[in-house]
């Protein structure tokens, strides 16, 4: 009897947490549950489709300047990961990215600070992160550090973003040894998995690395800000 007391606790408990959740950092929510739906589509579409969508929102060099506001904007909609292959390394970016960066640092951050700092924080790793790195391989590429292909290659996705509130949450949130450690992760988990080219590592590498040093500079000046009562209106100002 009590353990079927337990199992129908359970699906009171987990709608619990998600009201809670849902009520504390909504725009998070919001957000978690269009990328959520943008990635049910994808995996159902058909190849062609799939293919045709993914060029088009792709921040590689070749088709950012064609497409700048809808690669850069477009390219936000999705993860590049997989919610079913648990026994692969694209599931632990999965947690990683969409995980920890989004639906924790990125909820707690909105949480403390406000919708519009949390996103902010997003949104300029998202953006100057793939900016740096366009820039990147484009030298790259003329000093033969990369092969041409890379300019082409599919590139897509929210990790910059993510990586980016990452970092900002392991320095605001954590102290002492704990903020060491989290730093540590932070830089460490993309070049655990790189692919080196003539002791270069892999241009997705590079971006997430400076999108973690975006996330720790903008995390200096959200630590001078006051935390952003429940339910109240930021003041008017710059948004971080």
């Amino acid at each position: 009897m009590r353990g079927r007391e337990r199992f129908g606790e359970t699906p009171t408990a987990v709608r619990r947490f998600l009201e809670k959740y849902v009520h504390g950092n909504p725009v998070t929510a919001g957000y978690l549950a269009l990328l959520l739906a943008t990635h049910a589509w994808l995996v159902t579409a058909s190849a062609p489709t799939r293919r045709r969508l993914l060029e088009t929102v792709s921040t590689n060099v070749d088709n950012l300047p064609r497409h700048p506001f809808l690669a850069l904007a477009g390219s936000a909609l999705f993860f590049d990961g997989t919610l079913t292959q648990v026994k692969s390394l694209y599931f632990v970016g999965t947690l990683i990215t969409l995980g920890a960066g989004t639906a924790v640092c990125l909820a707690l951050l909105e949480r403390r600070y406000g919708a519009l700092r949390a996103f902010g924080v997003f949104a300029v790793g998202h953006l100057l992160a793939t900016a740096l790195t366009a820039a990147f391989i484009v030298a790259a590429v003329v000093r033969g550090w990369y092969p041409a292909g890379v300019r082409d290659a599919l590139d897509y996705g929210i990790s910059y973003g993510a990586e980016a509130a990452l970092a900002a949450g392991a320095v605001v949130f954590l102290t002492s040894v704990r903020r060491i450690a989290a730093i540590t992760a932070v830089v460490a988990w993309p070049v655990i998995g790189a692919d080196f080219s003539r002791g270069l590592p892999d241009f997705t590498t590079i971006g997430h690395l400076l999108a973690a040093a975006i996330g720790f500079a903008l995390a200096t000046t959200l630590r001078h800000r006051l935390p952003t009562p429940a339910g109240a209106v930021p003041p008017p100002g710059p948004s971080l």
